[in-house]
């Protein structure tokens, strides 16, 4: 079943609504975002295996895919899919692509993007601010901060953040903490903060400062960036990609079935 969410046709599958934007729209949706006087963040979630897994049984984070202004695919598995399904999905925007993309596209405007980042760990934002700085001219990182262990469990902390953020004047706010914590943290105070877009991108400040590196292209246009990862961080990940592909399957099947 396909719907529409701001001019923007969706589709409902494995329990959430995905919008049908390549990323040139998605871009261009961002900016219209960030150029409107609204000052209500408006946040993006980036679904991929992992995160059509944990939306089955996490409130948390279904709570967040109903609140996100916009839905697109991280994943080629969950394309894939989709397709098998009859589903016809544009193309894959991930999280860590759509950033950069989003700051190259600044370059040809005449005011700086203002960006806060809030992720990863101490010094790395610091570090993603400098090469953003060098890389994207007229991309301003306006604040960085790494956040401490807890803080989402804590009111006092998460309303003190906002503070940081708001009276950094940042147009977007990249999100590095991890899914489905970002996702869920920001659908919480997003009401708070006065940026205009908000990006739940997990593990791309790391990848902007050099701190982790990608898969090559070879593994991302295969769709196996998830086991280069899986291999970076074989304590970390190995466990949830070992339940995804137990889970993700059956997600499929029934879905199939649904659709009979």
């Amino acid at each position: 079943m396909t719907t529409t969410n701001n001019n923007n046709k969706r589709v409902h599958l494995f329990g959430v609504d995905i919008d049908l934007l390549t990323m040139a729209e998605t871009v261009h949706l961002i900016e219209e975002w960030i150029a409107a006087d609204e000052t209500n963040c408006k946040f993006v979630v980036t679904p991929n295996v992992d995160h059509i897994v944990k939306v089955q049984t996490d409130t948390g984070l279904q709570a967040a895919y109903k609140q996100a202004a916009l839905i697109v695919t991280d994943g080629k598995p969950v394309v894939w899919a989709a397709n098998l399904l009859g589903v016809k999905i544009p193309g894959t925007v991930p999280g860590s692509d759509l950033v950069p993309a989003i700051f190259e596209a600044a370059q040809t405007h005449k005011t700086p993007l203002t960006v806060f980042l809030l992720g990863a760990m101490p010094g790395v934002a610091n570090t993603a601010k400098a090469v953003i700085h060098d890389k994207w001219p007229m991309v301003k990182v306006v604040g960085t901060l790494s956040p401490p262990f807890g803080f989402d469990k804590k009111e006092v902390d998460s309303k003190a953040i906002c503070s940081i953020v708001n009276a950094a004047n940042a147009d977007l706010l990249v999100l590095g903490l991890g899914a489905p914590k970002q996702e869920i943290w920001i659908t919480h105070y997003a009401p708070t903060l006065k940026v205009k877009a908000a990006l739940c991108v997990g593990a791309t400040i790391d990848f902007l400062a050099g701190e982790k590196a990608r898969a090559p292209m070879w593994m991302r246009k295969l769709g196996l960036e998830w086991l280069h990862r899986m291999l970076s961080e074989p304590k970390r990940l190995a466990k949830r990609y070992f339940v995804d592909a137990l889970v993700f399957p059956k997600l499929v099947f029934n879905e199939w079935l649904t659709r009979l």
